[in-house]
């Protein structure tokens, strides 16, 4: 497999304070990779060095083998590079089937551009439809994003950034404040997430962290800690007392 997204001695320093420490990771074409660690261990902060919302103190980023170290973060996602956020970054006045219309409109060039949108709604409409179909959004797409229980909105979040044809995608917890009954929908969701994407995330239900990836890189203190298949991560003395065993901390 080749290496689609890979970071070199990458370093991030909030004055005297190490937020990431020379964290060197390949993750491969169509992975189903996993970011773990304690609360403070620096996932987030990596997160928002490789899709260009923090610049690096030091260090590489490359996609596909090319530099995008200074590139700018919108233009990151025109590379293929998308993400989603702990916290929802959706409009609450928008229908899901807007929101998907906004995203696939921006992917074609589009903009903002209210008129071009809804002269194209019509055009975008067998995408959004299978959209929302395999995010079980169907049944609620023409009601306001900010009603919806808070898993449809998770969901409508994953869906909108699928929308953009990622080729690398960044999970940023996208079960976190998802009541226990709604959790089954991320999960089923997650792992129906097409096979030619190549999917990084970042999750503390080590249940959804287990039963999807494949590979596991485990950071402590800002560091690159352990890394390893499933197995070998949730063997290793090391994570167990540094962060599984601390799991329900987390």
């Amino acid at each position: 497999m080749s290496v689609v997204l890979e970071t070199v001695h990458l370093e991030k320093r909030f004055g005297g304070l190490t937020a990431t420490n020379d964290v060197s990771i390949k993750i491969e074409t169509g992975a189903r990779h996993a970011l773990i660690g304690p609360n403070g261990a620096g996932k987030t902060t990596l997160i928002n060095l490789l899709t260009g919302v923090l610049k690096p103190t030091q260090g590489q980023i490359l996609l596909d083998g090319n530099d995008i170290t200074a590139v700018p973060q919108h233009k990151r996602v025109g590379l293929g590079m998308v993400r989603t956020f702990q916290i929802n970054q959706l409009f609450g006045d928008l229908t899901p089937l807007e929101t998907l219309a906004l995203a696939i409109s921006e992917r074609n060039g589009d903009g903002l551009n209210a008129w071009t949108l809804a002269g194209r709604k019509a055009e975008f409409m067998p995408e959004i439809a299978a959209i929302l179909e395999r995010f079980r959004l169907a049944d609620v797409m023409n009601e306001r994003t900010a009603i919806l229980p808070y898993g449809k909105q998770r969901l409508l979040e994953i869906a909108a950034a699928i929308a953009c044809k990622p080729r690398v995608l960044l999970l940023d917890e996208p079960a976190a404040g998802v009541p226990e009954g709604e959790r089954h929908e991320i999960l089923a969701s997650i792992a129906a997430l097409p096979s030619d994407v190549t999917v990084v995330l970042i999750e503390h239900d080590m249940d959804i962290v287990f039963s999807f990836a494949k590979r596991i890189s485990v950071l402590v203190n800002g560091a690159l800690y352990v890394e390893g298949t499933t197995d070998e991560v949730a063997n290793d003395p090391r994570v167990k007392a540094v962060y599984l065993g601390e799991a329900h901390d987390a």
